[in-house]
């Protein structure tokens, strides 16, 4: 899974993943846009791949537009109050509305469609195909 080698902090402090990011394709023709903010897991980005990859079967090319950089920590179950703050638990991107999540390049529409729209179905968010024009 997708996580940093190294990190300036262990832990880190909650932010907002509010606000609107306008992007467009800089590497392939079809992408994948965010329609609403929040947070995609590292397990979400991986899933997403593995889709788009294996109904593409090795053709065309894919390009990753997020990573998952920001650890969110969490306590174990039934631990008292205080003590500190929790270890990372997982890894996620922050990912604002209108920021694009995947590219495709090197297949027809029809293809990029279905491979985006099975992505589209692994991720928590509200999403859009989009194409270059």
């Amino acid at each position: 899974m997708l996580q940093p080698k190294k990190t300036k902090f262990r832990k880190f402090q909650k932010r907002t993943s509010e606000g609107v990011k306008y992007m467009q394709l800089n590497f392939g023709t079809f992408g994948l846009q965010a329609l609403d903010c929040g947070h995609l897991s590292a397990s979400c980005i991986e899933a997403a791949r593995r889709a788009m990859s294996r109904k593409l079967k090795r053709t065309g090319q894919i390009w990753i537009r997020v990573f998952p950089d920001y650890g969110v920590s969490k306590k174990p179950a039934e631990v008292r109050m205080g003590k500190g703050k929790g270890q990372v638990d997982r890894w996620v991107c922050p990912v604002k509305k209108g920021q694009i999540l995947f590219e495709l390049h090197g297949i027809p529409a029809s293809l990029a469609f279905q491979a985006l729209q099975l992505a589209q179905h692994k991720l928590p968010l509200k999403s859009q195909f989009i194409e270059s024009i």
